[in-house]
């Protein structure tokens, strides 16, 4: 699907979400990369194969401590 010179990571990789954005809609909350994935704003993912990604989860409790110190 991806016709990047290097090839972007396809949607099996760890690092899918380093593809170029072909289609963006900030409106929506959503971007399509070009191996298939939507990445929603909140860092959720949709892969191609149907498989939903959580956000990265955000200890704030852990944030707090820290910035407290």
């Amino acid at each position: 699907m991806c016709d990047h010179i290097p090839n972007c990571p396809p949607a099996t990789s760890p690092a899918h979400s380093a593809a170029h954005v072909i289609a963006t809609h900030p409106e929506q909350g959503w971007s399509l990369l070009c191996n298939g994935v939507v990445l929603f704003d909140d860092l959720g993912e949709l892969l191609p194969d149907g498989h939903a990604l959580a956000p990265p989860r955000v200890d704030f409790a852990v944030r707090i401590r820290h910035v407290a110190c």
